[in-house]
C-alpha cells in the first residue's frame, strides 16, 4: 500500500441549488477536517463563490470540473484558470470521459487544459479510462497510455504534481464496478508510465472513479496503488461520502 495521503474527491457533476450545496457542505465539513486524508468537492462554476465560502476556515478543498485550455479572450462560456485561482480552487478535473465524449475533447486538448491548470499552481485531475469496447478488444493498456502519454507531453517536468484518475468508461453511473483487482492492474500500468516521466512519481496520486461507493470503497483503497477516489452519484449522498471518507482514513493508517 502507498504511504502518501489519499485524496477522496467528489464531483457533483450538473447537480446543486444553493440550499442543497449548503446542506451538503455543511454535513461535510467536520469529517473533512477530522480525516486523515484529503477531502475535496469539485462543483459546477456557478457554485464555486458558494463553495468557496461555505468551506472557509475549514480542510475540505475546492475544486472545478473543468478548465480552459486558454488564457484568455474570445472563448464564451469557458473559464481560465486564473479566474478559477481568484476563488480558491485548488483541483481542476480534466479529460472527464463525458467531456471527451459530449464536447468532443481530444487527448491533445486534456494534456493542454493540465498545463494550463498547473500554471495557475491548480492541481489537474486527469481522467483516463476506456469504454467496454475497448476493454472487450483487449484495448485497455493501449488506450489508458495514450491518453496519458499526451498529459505528459504537454505537462514536462511538472509530471509530479498531477492527480491521476481512472475511470473505465463502462463503470461510470452505470452501477458497474471494476474488481478491485481490474483497477489495481490498470493503476499499475500507469504508475510504470509514470515512473521514467518524473524523478518523483510517488508524489502522483493515482484515483479510482469508476462507480467508488460505500460498499466497494474499502477493498478498491487497499488496494497497492490506489491512492483515493474520484466520487460520482455517492459524494451528493453525506452518509455515503462520509463513509468512503472514512475507509480512505482507515486505509492511511
Amino acid at each position: 500500500m502507498t504511504s502518501k495521503r489519499k485524496l477522496i474527491a467528489g464531483n457533483w457533476k450538473m447537480n446543486g441549488s444553493l440550499a442543497a450545496n449548503e446542506a451538503l457542505v455543511r454535513a461535510l465539513i467536520a469529517d473533512a477536517n477530522a480525516a486523515n486524508c484529503d477531502v475535496a468537492v469539485c462543483v459546477p462554476a456557478p457554485y464555486l463563490a458558494q463553495i468557496a465560502a461555505l468551506r472557509a476556515g475549514s480542510k475540505l478543498e475546492l475544486g472545478s470540473q473543468d478548465v480552459s485550455r486558454h488564457e484568455q479572450g474570445a472563448y464564451t462560456g469557458e473559464f481560465s484558470a486564473a479566474m478559477l485561482k481568484e476563488f480558491g480552487v485548488r483541483y481542476a478535473i480534466v479529460g472527464h470521459s463525458e467531456r471527451r465524449r459530449h464536447h468532443h475533447e481530444s487527448n491533445h486538448v486534456v494534456g493542454l487544459k493540465a498545463k494550463a491548470a498547473l500554471a495557475q499552481g491548480i492541481t489537474p485531475i486527469v481522467c483516463v479510462g476506456e469504454t467496454l469496447e475497448d476493454r472487450d478488444a483487449g484495448q485497455t493498456f493501449d488506450v489508458v497510455k495514450r491518453q496519458m502519454a499526451a498529459v505528459i507531453h504537454e505537462v514536462g517536468h511538472c509530471v509530479s504534481e498531477l492527480v491521476v484518475a481512472y475511470e473505465p468508461v463502462w463503470a461510470i453511473g452505470t452501477g458497474r464496478t471494476a474488481t478491485p483487482e481490474q483497477a489495481q492492474e490498470v493503476h499499475a500500468v500507469i504508475r510504470a508510465q509514470l515512473n521514467p516521466a518524473t524523478p518523483h512519481p510517488e508524489r502522483v496520486r493515482i484515483l479510482y472513479g469508476g462507480s467508488m461507493n460505500a460498499g466497494n470503497a474499502a477493498a478498491l483503497l487497499a488496494q497497492r496503488d490506489i491512492d483515493g477516489g474520484l466520487i460520482g452519484g455517492a459524494s451528493l449522498k453525506p452518509p455515503d461520502f462520509l463513509q468512503i471518507i472514512a475507509a480512505a482514513s482507515a486505509a492511511a493508517k
